[in-house]
This record gives C-alpha cells, structure tokens and sequence, in this order.
C-alpha cells in the first residue's frame, strides 16, 4: 500500500503531462489548418480606368528609357506642368489623342515638371480634377541642365514641349500646338496614315 501511496503521485503527474502534450497536439494541428497559405493569384491586368499619377521620378536617369524604345508604338511625350498655362492649353489635344488612338500604337505620356513639394498639393488634385487619362509621370530632377540636353540638345528647357519618335522617326516640337489637328497631322505621318 505505501508503494501505491508514492507511485500515485508519479502516474497523476504522467497522466497530466500526456494530457498537456496530446491537448497541444490537437491545438498545432488545429492552428496548421488555420494558417494554411490560400493560393496566389495574380489580378488581372486591368486598363487604367481612373485619373492617377502612374509615377514620380526624382532622376531623368529613371525615366530615360521612356526616349529609347525601338518597336513599332509611335511615343507622344509631352513635358507640361500645372503653372503653364500653353500646357494646360493643349493637354486636352493629348487626352483626345490617347482616347482616338487607344487601339493603335501609339503612346502619349504627359511627363509633370511640377516640383516634388507640389505632387500632392497641386498635381494629383489637377490629374483628378481634368479626369487626365494619358499616361501621367513626374520629373522631380532639378539638374536641369545636365538632363535637358540628354532630352535633346535643341531644346533650351522652355515648356510646353514635344517629343514624337518611333524606331524610324524623331522630332521635337518646342511650343505649344495651336489644335489638335496641328498635332494630329504629325502623328499620322509617322503612323502613314
């Protein structure tokens, strides 16, 4: 009987620990569940279908490969800001661009020479507010001089201004288009149509 009286403690002890050990199996199996990873899967690639700002580009450098694509899209890039006023002229000759050859190849980006403090004081709200459509981007670089000439030599830095290019053609249009037709013509040359 005292054998019983010692042994008593010891299989009470065993009987509680097993209880432990088995009731924190069922837990982890339990939490494995849980936590099993769902699958990925990748959204569509969805048209833009709202006015953004799709980038800001503190270096030319980062956005210089936008002037050296050699495929058959025509590129309408056009370098605007918020306070000029010929470029807030025009833009609407570039939205209806983009809009009329959306099924083409043809790529207009309007490129915001707006400083980095006015992102989203000024530019995002405008991009919003003109419900702007083209494909929008800020430069924020203020190295201007080393970076316009990389741009083309020809251009003195003035806005608003133009450049149109595909693998065969390039030009570079300095002021502002007087209508959409001005503009409209340029780019049909290089479309040939």
């Amino acid at each position: 009987m005292d054998t019983l009286k010692y042994k008593f403690p010891l299989i009470l002890l065993f009987l509680i620990v097993f209880a432990q050990v088995f009731q924190s199996c069922g837990e982890k199996q339990v939490a494995a569940k849980v936590q099993k990873p769902a699958p990925v899967v990748k959204p569509p690639k969805v048209e833009k279908t709202a006015p953004t700002l799709s980038a800001v580009y503190d270096s030319y450098d980062d956005l210089a490969y936008m002037f050296n694509h050699q495929n058959d899209t025509t590129y309408v890039i056009n370098f605007w800001a918020t306070w000029c006023s010929p470029c807030i002229a025009e833009l609407p000759y570039f939205e209806y661009m983009n809009k009329t050859y959306k099924d083409k190849k043809v790529k207009v980006v309007l490129i915001s020479l707006d400083s980095k403090k006015q992102i989203d004081s000024k530019l995002r709200p405008f991009i919003q507010r003109e419900k702007l459509m083209s494909h929008v981007v800020a430069l924020t670089d203020t190295d201007y001089n080393t970076w316009i000439d990389k741009v083309n030599p020809d251009w003195d830095g003035a806005i608003p201004v133009t450049i149109i290019y595909n693998k065969e053609e390039y030009e570079i249009i300095k002021g502002e288009f007087d209508n959409y037709e001005e503009l409209n013509t340029i780019v049909k040359s290089y479309l040939k149509i």
